[in-house]
């Protein structure tokens, strides 16, 4: 665990830098990147020693607190910010609560703006899914040596803007096996083999929790089938309400609380003698 301050100016505690992470590239260890949503998320993943979390920088504060001493990338979309300052303002707040790093998908010149104020950042290769009608649609970058060279040269255009990582996204196993000691950048592989120095998969890849998985997806738990489990058990408790209440069969005895013997009687006698009119 690393003593850090944040770029807000807070001691915290670090089981991972980005020094620890060259080191790590280095040496030739595999680390693990996965994405949360919530707290409990978060949480799942520090107590089960998952290296590191990627995140939307909305659900930051949520995230940290579940996950106090991970390493966080906190994400920018493609249509969240759209001016560069907005890029850079979002980009040091996120910074400011603690982000260790922040992932834009955006040009070269927003890698550059923030990285110029000493922010490590993350940029994005290969399958852009949001990019990929210019590219010809869904598919697997670097089946040949022309598009893998075209691939470190993307990555070399990053090191120029100053970032410190990059997403390799759907690239064949042998593309980023070969290119990926000749970058300094750090490799979050996704879909890319087992090149990359951490190994990127989505919390509801990893624990089943989604219908139609993509190929490079692999569950290693049975999510969905327990949350559609929950959502019959939940339906059937809902239609049994309604039906006994429009039976009269609920609320019943067991569930309601009587008054006191002889109570109904004297309340009746008195509501007889009651008028519904003021005098």
């Amino acid at each position: 665990m690393k003593n850090i301050y944040t770029y807000g100016g807070k001691p915290a505690r670090r089981n991972l830098t980005v020094d620890c992470l060259r080191r790590n590239k280095a040496a030739g260890k595999k680390m693990t990147q996965v994405s949360a949503l919530s707290e409990d998320e978060a949480r799942a993943c520090e107590e089960m020693g998952i290296d590191m979390i990627t995140i939307s920088d909305l659900d930051y504060d949520a995230v940290r607190a579940g996950a106090p001493h991970t390493f966080i990338t906190s994400s920018q979309t493609m249509c969240q910010y759209f001016e560069p300052q907005e890029c850079l303002t979002a980009a040091l707040k996120a910074a400011e609560k603690g982000a260790d790093a922040v992932f834009t998908p955006r040009g070269m010149g927003i890698v550059e703006l923030i990285a110029n104020e000493g922010l490590a950042v993350q940029g994005h290769v290969g399958l852009v899914p949001r990019k990929s009608t210019l590219t010809g649609g869904l598919k697997t970058f670097g089946k040949t040596a022309e598009e893998a060279m075209k691939l470190l040269d993307w990555m070399r255009r990053y090191e120029d803007a100053g970032a410190v990582a990059v997403e390799v996204e759907c690239v064949a196993v042998e593309a980023l096996q070969a290119i990926n000691h000749k970058t300094s950048l750090l490799t979050h592989s996704i879909g890319a083999g087992t090149g990359g120095d951490i190994i990127f998969s989505f919390m509801e890849d990893i624990c089943g929790d989604v219908e139609n998985p993509p190929r490079h997806a692999k569950a290693w738990g049975d999510v969905l089938s327990i949350r559609k489990q929950l959502a019959a058990e939940r339906d059937k408790a809902l239609t049994g309400f309604r039906t006994d209440v429009q039976s009269g069969a609920f609320p019943d005895e067991a569930h309601t609380v009587g008054m006191l013997p002889g109570e109904e009687d004297k309340l009746r006698a008195a509501l007889d003698k009651w008028s519904t009119l003021h005098q």
